[in-house]
């Protein structure tokens, strides 16, 4: 099992950037691939990128390709999403998760077994 821990969100103005950390327990941390959602009031939680286990396969939102990047960091048990450009569109609870099956990056959230308690980014116009 892996618990994990979002951190880095806040309120920012459109067109800025933020980083958002998720650090997870344990020893086998390269042994998941891992994810960003997000979900906003009212809505469905959506994804928004994921990362294989090694960090050599990435996957994004057609929403935020190019705006965004995902990245990981074996040794120090994390996983990253650099936010750049943001708009108001992108405010909602980011949540990452843990997939112990598959080694790819996957976009269905039923296929995460492990979440973060979520980070809420909020941009304002």
């Amino acid at each position: 099992q892996v618990q994990l821990v979002e951190s880095g969100g806040g309120l920012v103005q459109a067109g800025g950037s933020l980083r958002l950390s998720c650090a997870a327990s344990g020893r086998t941390f390269s042994t998941y691939a891992m994810g960003w959602f997000r979900q906003a009031p009212g809505k469905e939680r959506e994804f928004v990128a994921a990362i294989s286990r090694s960090g050599g396969s990435t996957l994004y939102a057609d929403s935020v390709k190019g705006r965004f990047t995902i990245s990981r960091d074996n040794a120090k048990n994390s996983v990253y999403l650099e936010m750049n450009s943001l708009k108001p569109e992108d405010t909602a609870v980011y949540y990452c998760a843990a997939d112990r099956h598959w080694s790819i990056p996957r976009r269905n959230k039923i296929e995460y077994d492990y979440w973060g308690q979520g980070a809420q980014v909020t941009v304002s116009s």
